[in-house]
């Protein structure tokens, strides 16, 4: 139930009726942040956003799908990306370039993906959520790999390759978040240049 001070403050704050999914879900971040996954109602997101629950449900299904809308625009900006990458680039260095480059983001920009990838990382309502949006990108990997493969994308090497990116790119995730010392593109492409020479600590 919503607690009176939290739902009048967030109505004085909140937006007018004609929001959008972005909008929820800046909203729906900064209240997991202040008041923990658990703690925080679609109420209460709808009304900071300042619409109702029944808008809310007209753009996400549940308050967790709400914190996953950046990262599922990363996944068609992925298959865009592959659309338009030189046929004349290897098959590996492509991936490396294209998912690097879908992860650049401006200075004012990395706190947010900070926040929103710490929740995702230790809120477990947050992590039981992440396997169909991990699968999308990963199958955004694999169908590029069957192309230039021209193999079916359910198929062994297509299959794998998607696999093993999106689990090279989740440790580049998983260390920036760590150590916080660079960019996080630079974990992203010393991960996919490890991966595709075979982890051999002689190259890079």
């Amino acid at each position: 139930m919503t607690t009176p001070h939290r739902d009048t403050d967030a109505r004085r704050r909140g937006r007018p009726p004609a929001t959008n999914a972005r909008e929820l879900e800046l909203a729906a971040l900064r209240l997991f942040s202040e008041h923990g996954f658990d703690d925080t109602t679609v109420e209460e997101i709808a009304a900071v956003a300042g619409v109702s629950r029944r808008t809310f449900f007209r753009y996400f299904d549940s308050k967790s799908a709400a914190l996953w809308h950046q990262f599922d625009g990363e996944v068609q900006r992925l298959r865009t990306a592959f659309d338009a990458v030189s046929p004349h680039t290897p098959l590996m260095d492509a991936i490396r370039e294209v998912v690097v480059g879908v992860n650049h983001y401006r200075a004012e920009d990395v706190p947010e993906l900070r926040t929103r990838m710490h929740l995702i990382s230790t809120v477990p309502a947050l992590q039981t959520s992440a396997g169909p949006h991990y699968d999308a990108w990963e199958r955004a990997v694999s169908d590029f790999a069957a192309r230039r493969l021209n193999q079916p994308p359910d198929t062994l090497y297509p299959l794998a390759i998607g696999r093993t990116t999106l689990a090279a790119s989740r440790a580049a995730f998983d260390q920036w978040l760590t150590t916080a010392d660079t960019d996080l593109t630079t974990y992203l492409d010393l991960s996919l240049h490890a991966l595709a020479n075979g982890f051999d600590t002689r190259t890079r």
